[in-house]
């Protein structure tokens, strides 16, 4: 199973955290989150159960096109292409653009654990 951990953490920590790993204060752990999330309400937006279901059609069916995408969810075009712009910033989805000039979107993952710090 291919696991993404995602973090939630301020602007500020986050910032911090990376200088902390430029300077060698802080070295990154195999089990430390790749992603981070500037709220718990950001990551429920992008991880909704709508888009979770997004997610799991497209790790499915592999979707050779927007087009395709559009007619097994029954979405827009536009709103897809915007949902999966988002994803594919948070690392969810890889946005593939084919020779014919058409984008596939794949899943890299089966699941997402959640990294939440209590104190800054």
């Amino acid at each position: 199973m291919n696991t993404l951990r995602v973090g939630i953490a301020s602007y500020e920590t986050m910032k911090e955290r990376t200088r902390a790993v430029a300077r060698g204060e802080l070295k990154r752990g195999p089990r430390d989150p790749k992603v981070w999330f500037p709220s718990t309400e950001s990551m429920a937006r992008v991880l909704s159960s709508k888009n979770r279901e997004l997610l799991n059609l497209i790790r499915k069916t592999s979707p050779q096109s927007l087009t395709e995408l559009a007619m097994k969810t029954g979405r827009e075009k536009s709103n897809l292409s915007r949902t999966l712009k988002t994803m594919q910033r948070y690392g969810l989805v890889e946005v593939a653009e084919r020779s014919d000039g058409r984008i596939a979107p794949k899943v890299r993952y089966d699941r997402v654990e959640m990294v939440v710090e209590l104190s800054a």
